[in-house]
C-alpha cells in the first residue's frame, strides 16, 4: 500500500511529522510532497521528512489562490501519476483534494477550522474528513460534506504532535533570550491567507501597549518575507525578529503570554499552559470557540480589551488537562490505514 502524503503549510508539518513516523515504522511506502510556502520546506527539512517540494503559494488575492491551487493540483498529478497510489492523505490540502478527485484516488482529510472557503473542495472529494471532537459538523454541511464523511477525534490537531514534547532547558540561553525578562511571544495576522483577507491594525497597536513595559522581551514570528522586513526595519528594543526557524514548541512553553492573530500557535499554547490572547479577526472556527468558552483562551477584539491581559512572569507548568498522550497518535494513524 502506497500512501501519499502532501503538506501545504507550517503546521501541517507539525501536525503530519509524527504520523509519518509511525506509518515509516508500520513499513508503509510514502510519497510525500510540500509546498513552497513560508516555513513549509525548511520546517520539514528541518526534521529530515523526505519529500518533493512542488508548487507554491498564490498570494494575496483570491484569483491568485485559486489559480495556485489549480496549478499546483496539475503538477502534483503529473509527479503522482507515476507512483501507484493507493491512497492521498492531507490535513486539508486543497490541491492534493483537486488531484486525488481527478485521479480517483480515495482521499481522507484531517481539518480543524471551517473558514476557508475552499473547505468546499475537501468536503466534495474526501472519503472521509478526521475533525476534533468539539467540530459543529453543521459547518461542513454548508461546504457539501455528508454525515457519513465525518468522523470525530477526542482532542486537538495540536495534542497530536505535542504528545511527545519534553522542554529544552538550553532553549533560551541557545537563542539569547533572557530569563530575566517576562517573554511575550507575538504572531501577526497571515495578510496572505484566504480566511483572512483584510488587515488588523490592532497587532501593531498591541505591540506597542505590551512595549510599554520594561520588562518585557518580545519575539515577534513573522509570516513571510514582507512582515520580517517590516518589523525587523522597525528597529524596537527588546524585540527579537528571528532570520531562522525557533523551535514553536519550547518557545511557547518558556513563554509568560502569547498574542497571536492566527490558530495553530494561539492552541498550541493552551496545550503547554502558557496563558494566551488572540486577536484573529476571521470566521472564528469551532475549535477556538471552544477554547474561548472554556477559559483556555481569551479573545482581544478593540484597544479597551489590552487591560485585560496580564503581563507578568508565571510559573512554567503544562496543562495537564489539555494533554492526550501518545493514544491520539495511534488513534490517528489508525484511522488512516483502518
Amino acid at each position: 500500500m502506497k500512501i501519499w502524503i502532501d503538506i501545504s503549510t507550517p503546521p501541517q508539518v507539525l501536525f503530519l511529522r509524527p504520523i509519518i513516523s509511525e506509518l515509516q515504522k508500520k513499513d508503509y511506502d510514502l510519497l510525500i510532497t510540500t509546498r513552497n510556502s513560508t516555513e513549509t520546506v525548511p520546517l520539514a527539512d528541518s526534521y529530515k521528512i523526505p519529500h518533493v517540494a512542488i508548487g507554491a503559494h498564490g498570494g494575496r488575492t483570491m484569483t491568485g489562490k485559486s489559480a495556485a491551487i489549480l496549478v499546483r493540483a496539475i503538477k502534483l498529478m503529473k509527479f503522482v501519476r507515476k507512483h501507484n497510489i493507493s491512497l492521498a492523505v492531507s490535513h486539508a490540502s486543497f490541491s492534493q483534494a483537486l488531484a486525488a478527485g481527478m485521479m480517483r484516488i480515495p482521499m481522507i482529510t484531517f481539518d480543524d477550522y471551517e473558514g476557508n472557503p475552499a473547505c468546499h473542495i475537501l468536503c466534495r472529494v474526501a472519503k472521509k474528513i478526521y475533525v476534533p471532537q468539539v467540530f459543529n459538523n453543521e459547518n461542513l454541511y454548508r461546504f457539501g460534506a455528508t454525515e457519513d464523511k465525518i468522523e470525530k477525534f477526542d482532542g486537538l490537531k495540536e495534542n497530536v504532535y505535542l504528545a511527545d514534547f519534553a522542554p529544552d532547558p538550553d532553549f533560551l540561553a541557545d537563542n539569547g533570550i533572557p530569563e530575566d525578562k517576562i517573554l511575550v511571544t507575538m504572531r501577526p495576522p497571515n495578510l496572505v491567507a484566504a480566511y483572512h483577507r483584510f488587515e488588523n491594525p490592532l497587532f501593531d497597536k498591541l505591540l506597542h501597549f505590551v512595549l510599554a513595559n520594561k520588562n518585557t522581551f518580545v519575539v515577534l514570528l513573522p509570516r513571510g518575507q514582507e512582515q520580517l522586513k517590516y518589523y525587523e526595519g522597525l528597529n524596537l528594543p527588546n524585540v527579537l525578529v528571528p532570520g531562522k526557524i525557533l523551535d514553536g514548541p519550547n518557545l511557547i512553553y518558556y513563554s509568560d503570554l502569547v498574542l497571536g492573530a492566527g490558530g495553530t500557535m494561539n492552541r498550541e499554547a493552551t496545550v503547554l499552559g502558557a496563558p494566551v490572547y488572540t486577536l484573529f479577526k476571521g470566521e472564528m472556527g469551532s475549535v477556538d470557540q471552544n477554547l474561548i468558552k472554556m477559559g483556555k483562551m481569551v479573545r482581544i477584539e478593540n484597544e479597551s480589551d489590552f487591560a485585560n491581559i496580564k503581563i507578568c512572569k508565571r510559573q512554567k507548568s503544562i496543562d495537564l488537562s489539555m494533554q492526550k498522550g501518545k493514544e491520539l497518535v495511534d488513534d490517528v494513524v489508525h484511522k488512516i490505514i483502518a
